[in-house]
């Protein structure tokens, strides 16, 4: 394995692990006073202000053309935002289970979605069935069939995060990453850009007085620095080294964490089925990291660039 590789791997263990605490750090705040408007904002705010600062360090300089702007604009709106917005409004009655799936369909919607635009063309069938194994494998973790309310509306909200997670990862493997150069900016950017469009939102329906308990305060720190900052960096890298779909399957580990931080930090039991499921969901991200021959890689030409 090359050291690329080997830094692509790294990125995606820490990324999973970031990532998968989220949930965690998401439902913090909310039990503790923050309203979704209100953990948006703070998390795009602080992601924004941490990779500003790296940025900065870096002498990496934000894109001045309109037309990088407008890209940011929309993968801020489907990547950071929206689902953002999405996941508080979902954990607000959506037990974890429920989030794990529902979140878990990322790569599915992304392979979907590449499909359709044409930056997939023929996935290899290795991939194709890592990730439906990927899939299988989150179900065994959480059976949904135990749970009450996979429709609610809470759940309809987790999807419709992970749809839009998806569509960022096609939209930005297109129109950021062979941008190139400078991934902390890019990041810092559409951090920023985040921040902005998630204000009106907490203007209209956020901003209310709030009894701030330590808790959310440390939750939404961590939240915005660590799984919202430093995640977004780490994600743009990833999308440039290996392409939107294989970053997607990021998601098949978040699981992984969640159960693993559950047993941890919560003491919860961790049972054979449990365990079972994780195995299979390794499986299920190693057989998506298939690769094709040179000449026909996926979307080599348009994939090559930093993103977070």
């Amino acid at each position: 394995m090359t050291i690329g590789g080997r830094g692509s791997l790294a990125r995606m263990a820490v990324l999973a692990l970031l990532w998968g605490s989220s949930f965690l750090w998401i439902k913090l705040a909310l039990n503790n006073g923050l309203t979704p408007f209100q953990i948006t904002f703070a998390r795009s705010a602080l992601g924004a202000a941490v990779l500003l600062g790296l940025a900065r360090l870096a002498r990496q300089h934000l894109p001045r053309d309109r037309t990088t702007w407008g890209h940011l604009v929309v993968a801020a709106l489907f990547c950071n935002a929206l689902p953002f917005l999405l996941f508080g409004i979902g954990e607000q009655t959506a037990d974890s289970g429920t989030a794990g799936v529902l979140n878990a369909t990322t790569p599915l919607w992304s392979l979907l979605i590449g499909i359709a635009i044409g930056t997939e063309r023929g996935p290899h069938p290795a991939r194709l069935g890592g990730l439906l194994l990927g899939f299988a494998g989150t179900l065994l973790i959480f059976a949904p069939w135990h749970e009450a309310g996979l429709l609610s509306w809470g759940s309809l909200a987790l999807l419709g995060a992970a749809v839009s997670y998806a569509i960022a990862f096609a939209y930005m493997g297109r129109k950021l990453t062979p941008k190139g150069g400078a991934p902390l900016a890019l990041a810092a950017a559409q951090l920023v850009a985040a921040t902005g469009l998630s204000t009106p939102a907490l203007l209209a329906g956020g901003a209310v007085p709030v009894d701030l308990h330590p808790k959310a305060v440390i939750a939404v720190v961590i939240l915005g620095i660590f799984s919202t900052g430093i995640t977004f960096y780490l994600n743009y890298r990833l999308i440039a080294d290996e392409g939107a779909t294989s970053a997607a399957t990021v998601g098949y580990l978040l699981p992984i964490v969640s159960v693993a931080l559950g047993a941890i930090v919560l003491g919860e039991e961790l049972g054979l089925r449990v365990i079972a499921g994780m195995a299979v969901v390794l499986v299920g991200v190693g057989m998506t990291r298939h690769k094709r021959p040179p000449a026909a890689t996926e979307d080599a030409a348009t994939l090559v660039a930093p993103r977070n």
